[in-house]
């Protein structure tokens, strides 16, 4: 796979990105000259992303994800011996320890979503282990790859240690490792992806309950392309909490009066309307963005299972324009990728994709466009703003699995 990307001297060239066989056979030859031997298993962990449904997990509402073909590959056997051993082929680092260590956080960030794994099965755990790992999961891009880590690692030592852990266990211990031992008080969106995905399948999930339906997501003539703007601005934490702030107080004043409503899934537009003078103007505009993306994302479902693409695209880009002027989390470069693609032939929606203030933009395009919206997105994006675009077109994929 290739993509034409714009370097600082203004030049197209072409960057080649692993494939996944590509992937596996690096692993497995590094295992095989890290240890003498092949690895008895391969795990391939997924990336995430998520159609629809920004900031609504906290909010008791929906969420559309999808695990991507984008993956962490373990090579992975047991040693028979009190040994563990990690070895990151990205970052050029590993690290050691014994299966009776006392576990606790350490300065390696990476090694902490291993250990907050380890340390909650450390009493089950028999034999050490010896891993080789890389990945094709774009970090810091918003696709998730530190539950693809913890749920690879985990899928790994479930086998191995015969834990019998199921998927739902899975997906809620990598999430406790990251609250734990990473210190990122995430949602249970990111693991449950990673773990639940199916190919050209979206998982339609209740974050209150977990309850899930898979809805099908083969977009056949068109793809998916994200574009990383490349930058983070350092709003997010302070304005993430504010959202939370401004949302608990659109519903509390729902609540007082309309008291049969629970939450936001059960308000309508019709009841912010009739509060808008009480809500002013932020608040009102936050409870506006979060009971129309509720119903967007009810009926994106029904469109995908239509097949009906167009309004797919139409729900993306009406979700964007909602996430910038009402909830107020996107920024001046993502807003302008939004507004340039959908100039773009062949291009039905856009949107931002994650918490906001920067990171990917998510766009539903025909797979003949895409070089030709890679080749103008990112010389426009490097004159307007000084910085490489990075684009990765993604297919829906199968959660965390053994590669055959």
């Amino acid at each position: 796979m290739w993509f034409l990307l714009l370097k600082n001297n203004k030049r197209l060239i072409q960057h080649t990105i692993m494939n996944t066989q590509e992937l596996v056979a690096l692993c497995n030859q590094q295992f095989n000259e890290k240890f003498g031997e092949n690895p008895q298993k391969i795990v391939l962990s997924p990336g995430r992303i998520n159609i629809i449904g920004e900031h609504i997990d906290y909010n008791h509402g929906f969420v559309l994800p999808a695990a991507i073909d984008k993956y962490i590959c373990f090579a992975i056997s047991k040693n028979d011996t009190a040994d563990c051993n990690i070895i990151s082929l990205d970052l050029k680092d590993e690290y050691h320890f014994k299966i009776t260590d006392k576990i606790e956080p350490v300065s390696q960030n990476w090694v902490n979503y291993f250990l907050g794994v380890f340390n909650q099965v450390q009493d089950k755990i028999d034999s050490g282990f010896n891993i080789v790992f890389s990945s094709t999961v774009p970090i810091g891009a918003g696709l998730s790859s530190s539950a693809a880590l913890e749920c690879g690692f985990l899928f790994g030592l479930n086998h191995f240690s015969n834990l019998n852990l199921n998927k739902e266990q899975i997906a809620k211990m990598g999430q406790k490792a990251e609250h734990t031992f990473a210190g990122v008080n995430c949602g249970i969106m990111d693991q449950f992806a990673s773990v639940f995905g199916k190919e050209n399948h979206v998982i339609f999930l209740d974050c209150d309950t977990l309850d899930y339906q898979y809805a099908p997501a083969d977009f056949g003539d068109y793809t998916l392309l994200l574009l990383n703007t490349n930058v983070k601005h350092n709003l997010q934490t302070s304005e993430y909490n504010n959202r939370r702030k401004e949302c608990e107080a659109g519903i509390a004043l729902i609540q007082s009066k309309y008291p049969e409503v629970k939450n936001f899934r059960e308000a309508t537009m019709e009841m912010v309307e009739d509060l808008k003078e009480e809500m002013g103007d932020v608040v009102y505009r936050r409870s506006k963005f979060v009971v129309g993306e509720i119903s967007r994302i009810q009926e994106l479902v029904k469109s995908l299972e239509k097949n009906d693409f167009e309004n797919v695209g139409k729900l993306m880009t009406t979700t964007h324009y909602g996430l910038s002027k009402d909830y107020e989390v996107s920024c001046e470069e993502l807003d302008f990728l939004v507004d340039n693609v959908l100039l773009e032939e062949g291009v039905l929606g856009a949107r931002v994709m994650g918490g906001g203030f920067g990171g990917c933009t998510i766009n539903l395009l025909k797979k003949t466009e895409v070089e030709n919206v890679i080749e103008k997105l990112s010389k426009a994006y490097q004159e307007k703003f000084g910085i490489a675009l990075t684009p990765y077109q993604v297919s829906v994929s199968e959660g965390t699995h053994f590669y055959a």
